[in-house]
């Protein structure tokens, strides 16, 4: 599978459907690229025709504004609302729910208006329309629990569309004690993923990879890049890595997918 760029397909005339905003995480973290194959792998597979900004792509401003550098924000916004609209884009999928809060809430008041959609939302309606099957059984019964980004949870009001997905794949959902709207942050919001911890008694990764372990689930669902890294972390610190994996439900979709 080759994804073309937008440059390609300015140059061919060629329409698609949806640009795919792959963000820094998706770009760069080896971890995070996998997502990133996975959901275009997905995409690719329910003949949805879409493309990459590539090198075009600059970071939405998401952390320097959280830091509190509206100048830098601001600068970044107006660069990529730019290339956006030079294109033409008006549909965007994202697998980074801080990257769909910037680019759906926060670039409209600098003229970037657009149609823009977290990766789990596009999952399930293309799931719902049959354009991606999933086969009974890959998951079936396991013991699976799921954790609430905060910029798609309480922040976009997103909680019940990820769980749909997971039904779909017919897991054991095992919730933890905080979920939803009272769920508890990873610890990587608000630009926290790139700065020192503040003194305190426990990292705040620690505390959800435990509610995490507390469920005795063998699997934890993310849909944030930050989230899976941070309770990666967590399980080792736990020294629990070998035994619960953390997993994009976008993985466990492609797992899942009929041939």
């Amino acid at each position: 599978m080759r994804v073309q760029t937008m440059s390609e397909t300015a140059a061919t005339s060629t329409e698609i459907d949806i640009l795919f905003w792959v963000g820094c995480a998706g770009s760069f973290d080896a971890r995070a690229q996998r997502v990133t194959k996975a959901l275009s792998a997905l995409l690719d597979h329910a003949g949805i025709s879409f493309a990459i900004l590539g090198n075009e792509e600059m970071c939405t401003g998401d952390p320097a504004r959280r830091a509190g550098n509206e100048f830098i924000f601001q600068m970044l916004a107006l660069q990529n609302i730019n290339t956006l609209n030079m294109y033409g884009v008006k549909k965007i999928v994202t697998a980074c729910p801080h990257c769909f809060n910037t680019l759906k809430n926060e670039y409209p008041e600098l003229g970037g208006n657009y149609e823009v959609v977290h990766h789990t939302q596009l999952l399930l309606e293309l799931l719902g329309s049959g354009k991606i099957k999933v086969e009974n059984g890959t998951f079936m019964g396991k013991k699976i629990t799921y954790h609430d980004s905060c910029y798609i949870g309480r922040i976009n009001g997103i909680y019940e569309v990820p769980r749909l997905l997971l039904e779909k794949l017919d897991v054991d959902l095992v919730e933890m004690k905080r979920c939803k709207s009272n769920g508890l942050c990873c610890g990587a919001g608000g630009a926290q993923m790139f700065k020192e911890d503040e003194p305190g008694d426990k990292r705040i990764n620690i505390e959800r990879a435990e509610e995490a372990l507390a469920t005795n689930a063998t699997i934890v669902a993310a849909n944030c890049p930050f989230c899976i890294t941070m309770i990666t972390d967590g399980m080792k610190a736990k020294d629990k890595q070998d035994e619960v994996m953390v997993m994009d439900i976008s993985e466990m979709i492609l797992q899942g997918v009929k041939k």
